[in-house]
């Protein structure tokens, strides 16, 4: 319903606009609204099916920003459209390896924003009770921020975690809970804050505190103030404390 919305809106914003659009190419995807859509596939086994499917999807100017195998036979891409998308999945439909097309939900929408907690598993579950308790008070309001959680012992275990986290989809923060923390790890986290991920650490020995975004010694307080940061229904901002540590 709000998507038929949204495409009768845009329709009646195109025709107000006249001849002014008519010398703008159709083709110039970033001049147009656009709507993102799940779409779930499934289809015969083997190679070239990405191929293919991508194919339609161009055909119809979709901008794929997400693609998933969830397994081999089943195909998840999350798409912007700039159309109705019933022509673009009637057409995947009636491509010779698929079985079924269906639209879905996109991740965004029934998961949201996504929080890591990685380290120790006594300083995890601590920082989990914090970070859950929080996420359900701003769920309450409208908002969706998930919690994904995995102890882990070792530098380059934690540290191939943490460069990992930057290849998650919807990831917003990750926060480092143990007792020492430092080398490669360090490293991986100055690596994945480069890529605009936020990083909360609690104050522990190691150098991964100083090269953190925020720093806080309570655990269940740290998973508290790692959702407020992200939360939109929140007024915190650790752009406006003084200080970086708690």
């Amino acid at each position: 319903m709000l998507l038929s919305k949204f495409y009768t809106l845009l329709r009646a914003k195109r025709t107000r606009a006249g001849s002014r659009n008519r010398d703008i190419p159709t083709a110039r995807y970033n001049l147009r609204m656009s709507a993102k859509i799940g779409v779930l596939v499934e289809a015969e086994p083997g190679p070239g099916i990405l191929h293919q499917l991508t194919g339609v999807i161009a055909q119809h100017c979709g901008n794929i920003t997400s693609v998933d195998i969830v397994e081999e036979r089943q195909t998840y891409l999350e798409i912007d459209v700039t159309e109705p998308p019933e022509a673009m999945l009637a057409d995947l439909a009636k491509l010779p390896i698929v079985r079924k097309v269906t639209q879905e939900k996109t991740l965004q929408t029934v998961f949201g924003k996504r929080i890591i907690i990685i380290g120790g598993g006594a300083q995890v579950g601590q920082v989990a009770i914090g970070a859950i308790s929080e996420a359900d008070r701003h769920n309450i309001r409208g908002e969706h921020i998930s919690v994904d959680t995995i102890p882990l012992v070792g530098e380059q275990p934690l540290a191939d975690a943490v460069r990992a986290c930057a290849r998650l989809p919807r990831v917003k923060a990750l926060v480092l809970a143990g007792s020492l923390m430092g080398g490669d790890i360090e490293r991986a986290v100055r690596d994945v804050r480069s890529q605009g991920l936020l990083v909360v650490s609690l104050n522990m020995a190691g150098s991964v505190p100083a090269s953190s975004d925020l720093v806080v010694s309570d655990p269940v307080q740290a998973g508290v103030m790692t959702v407020m940061a992200v939360a939109e229904t929140a007024k915190f901002s650790i752009e406006r404390l003084k200080q970086r540590m708690f």
